[in-house]
């Protein structure tokens, strides 16, 4: 068995930013992301989000390539908000997502970002470098939490 630690902070959002995400859809999607995870053999550290987008840390094993990791996920929560619980319309997310990756020494700093998702939006205090990218960014500029403030 191989030994690994790879853990990312993964985001992404609704189609076109719509606050889709209340919290009785919150109620299922988050425990179905879980469920679907494990599934892929990930584990969820964290996982929170706002009306328009999500927040799930995770740890991916190197054997899922993230953007698989990411694709699968989206995908059959999108199937599952759409179809199988009966949200009355279409449900979908916005193409793309953001991927940061994390050590250990930063894991318990970004879980209580996530944890504290809708206390950061509330208050408008979101860490830009952990809430906005660019659909079809393929050169992020890196910020690390430490230049984030």
């Amino acid at each position: 068995m191989a030994f690994w630690r790879l853990y990312y902070h993964l985001i992404w959002a609704t189609s076109k930013r719509e606050p889709m995400l209340t919290e009785e859809i919150e109620e299922r999607l988050f425990p179905y992301l879980v469920h679907k995870a494990s599934h892929l053999n990930m584990s969820v550290i964290a996982i929170n989000g706002w009306l328009d987008h999500v927040h799930l840390v995770v740890a991916i094993p190197p054997s899922l390539a993230v953007a698989d990791a990411v694709g699968r996920l989206k995908g059959a929560s999108s199937h599952y908000l759409s179809y199988t619980i009966g949200l009355g319309r279409s449900f979908s997310w916005q193409r793309g997502y953001g991927a940061l990756s994390l050590d250990e020494r930063r894991l318990p700093e970004v879980q209580q970002y996530v944890a504290r998702q809708k206390e950061h939006h509330q208050l408008k205090e979101e860490l830009s470098c952990l809430e906005w990218f660019e659909e079809g960014d393929d050169n992020p500029k890196p910020i690390s939490l430490d230049e984030a403030g």
